[in-house]
């Protein structure tokens, strides 16, 4: 019996709900801890990115549109759909992260955990940063929480799942879409994290993955003039502060968060916080 040649995989990009190729038609290799080769991944581009903008901002009114309720139960969707290829991730965490079985079980198992709970606070947002503001005069003045729009994200470089979760989540719970550069010498959790949202209820557009190089990609997104939030988690320091120059000149929200932060520790508000707006309503009692 003849050894069979094994067949490199060369994956795709996740924009709009469907897996394009790079219209680059490039790729590079990604490798595990050790060197060894993995599979081939889309080296993401400046159109790429452009392209994810625009499906992003598609869907952003019928996902911010939903009700609290509704995006609740599609995100918990997603988390079902995660535990269901929980064994794949495992095998994917320690092969990029160069841990034992063990240890990547424990954070896949944080990172679904992580998942489910931002999606319990989709219907508790309101009622939490909400308020009924008192006023000296005959009117009602209620203050709500509102989703910013567009937000890229420049997913953590070494923490894979968990990492790249505890960013993605809390965008799309607040009622944003989202715009994400995955890690870029780990980018197969990510990949496999496009598949699962792909097969869950999510509406396609609301969260698009590139993969690729940051430092190439990150630039187009911090200029791009609909992109209304960045998230610099994963940025390269070389170009944190051209980054930053550049979401200033269309005004973008800026999550200045480093790529050090541990991510095992409990989640907080503090990153739905940071992707809404407060919109104050005055409204006349009536006679």
């Amino acid at each position: 019996m003849s050894d069979r040649i094994s067949v490199a995989k060369t994956y795709k990009l996740y924009i709009g709900g469907a897996f394009p190729r790079s219209e680059s038609g490039r790729s590079y290799p990604v490798t595990d801890s050790k060197g060894a080769f993995l599979a081939n991944a889309a080296q993401g581009s400046r159109k790429d990115a452009r392209d994810a903008v625009v499906a992003a901002r598609k869907a952003f009114p019928g996902w911010s549109g939903a009700t609290a309720y509704n995006r609740g139960q599609v995100l918990y969707r997603v988390a079902e759909v995660l535990e269901g290829r929980r064994e794949q991730f495992i095998t994917e965490v320690s092969a990029a992260e160069g841990v034992p079985l063990k240890k990547a079980q424990s954070t896949v198992d944080q990172a679904i955990d992580r998942w489910v709970w931002y999606a319990g606070w989709t219907d508790k947002i309101a009622a939490v940063l909400g308020s009924a503001n008192p006023v000296a005069g005959p009117y009602f003045s209620f203050s709500t929480p509102e989703p910013t729009g567009v937000v890229a994200v420049l997913a953590p470089q070494q923490s894979s799942l968990l990492g790249l979760v505890s960013v993605v989540a809390p965008v799309v719970a607040s009622g944003n879409t989202a715009v994400v550069v995955t890690s870029q010498d780990r980018p197969l959790p990510a990949i496999t994290l496009s598949e699962v949202l792909a097969t869950s209820d999510l509406p396609g557009g609301v969260v698009n993955l590139l993969t690729g190089r940051t430092a190439e990609i990150a630039p187009w997104l911090a200029s791009h003039a609909d992109v209304n939030a960045l998230d610099l988690t994963g940025a390269p320091d070389s170009i944190r502060a051209d980054l930053e120059r550049s979401a200033a000149g269309t005004v973008k929200r800026v999550l200045r968060s480093r790529a050090a932060e541990d991510f095992t520790r409990e989640p907080d508000m503090s990153r739905i916080r940071a992707y809404l707006e407060t919109k104050t309503v005055w409204h006349p009692m009536g006679v």
